[in-house]
């Protein structure tokens, strides 16, 4: 596991930055998603580059920086960009990143990410809320933790208020939401069609390449989960998805408009309360 400390010379960092008192809630951008960190009130940024354990991401489509701020009155704290697991090989390169935010105050994370349909009623350009995913990559952050450290619950991975919250907001601002069970592949290539085939077997909606570690590692701080799709494709095999890196990247940038405008209605809405995490003994 990664080190305790560097999330410790983290929080200092960002401490020396100018940052006072503590962050309402974390947010992780998916690739062609990082324009949502925009228009925030009294915003500081910091590259990933000043951050011990931050990750060094080579990916077009994550600009790496943390963004934190001020937006519809809540103190949020964006990612812009994360480092997937096919780029290191290491399912736990988002765990130094995720304890920072948690030690800034996080007490929920919601994560983004741009991801393919195994549906031809979940289509490109829509949005799907994450309910449950399939690990089928079999890899886990937790790997090598030893003692009892490692045995974390993934009942409710993704909070139950969480979801309620985001539907409220989606019904305020007439946003469809799908629900999604999504399937966690490796990458970086694409999936066959056979394996798709595969994944709507198994019960997936739709597919991608990050966001299940960060789920468990999550889980493991004591952090609420949230998760959100935006379907930048259909996968291969289904309504002649022919899925690229340059469409996914096009596609999150056209969609994300819709995607700002539910995030703030979600920061704006107060009816389900945060509630307290159960925090990591």
């Amino acid at each position: 596991m990664i080190s305790i400390n560097q999330a410790e010379s983290c929080v200092e960092i960002i401490r020396d930055r100018g940052l006072t008192g503590e962050i309402d809630i974390a947010m992780v951008l998916g690739t062609g998603l990082g324009s949502l960190a925009e228009a925030l009130d009294d915003a500081l940024i910091i590259p990933y580059a000043d951050l011990p354990g931050f990750p060094a991401g080579t990916i077009s489509g994550h600009a790496g920086r943390m963004v934190i701020g001020t937006q519809e009155g809540t103190r949020v704290a964006y990612l812009q960009g994360r480092s997937p697991y096919y780029e290191s090989g290491d399912p736990a390169t988002m765990f130094t990143p995720l304890e920072t935010l948690q030690k800034l105050g996080a007490q929920c994370v919601v994560l983004t990410n741009s991801a393919g349909s195994c549906r031809a009623d979940i289509a490109p350009g829509t949005l799907a809320l994450i309910t449950d995913h399939i690990n089928f990559n079999g890899q886990n952050p937790l790997l090598g933790t030893g003692g009892d450290h490692g045995f974390v619950s993934l009942v409710d991975a993704y909070d139950p208020r969480l979801i309620r919250r985001f539907k409220h907001a989606g019904a305020a601002t007439g946003t469809a939401l799908s629900e999604a069970v999504y399937m966690w592949f490796s990458g970086p290539s694409f999936e066959t069609a056979a394996e798709i085939r595969m994944a709507r077997t198994l019960g997936a909606d739709v597919v991608g390449m990050s966001t299940v570690p960060e789920v468990i590692i999550a889980r493991r701080l004591g952090l609420r989960v949230a998760a959100l799709s935006m379907i930048t494709n259909f996968a291969t095999g289904v309504m002649g998805g022919h899925p690229t890196h340059g469409d996914t990247k096009d596609m999150a940038l056209k969609g994300s408009v819709g995607l700002k405008r539910l995030v703030r209605a979600f920061l704006r809405t107060r009816e389900d309360a945060w509630g307290a995490p159960t925090r990591p003994t």
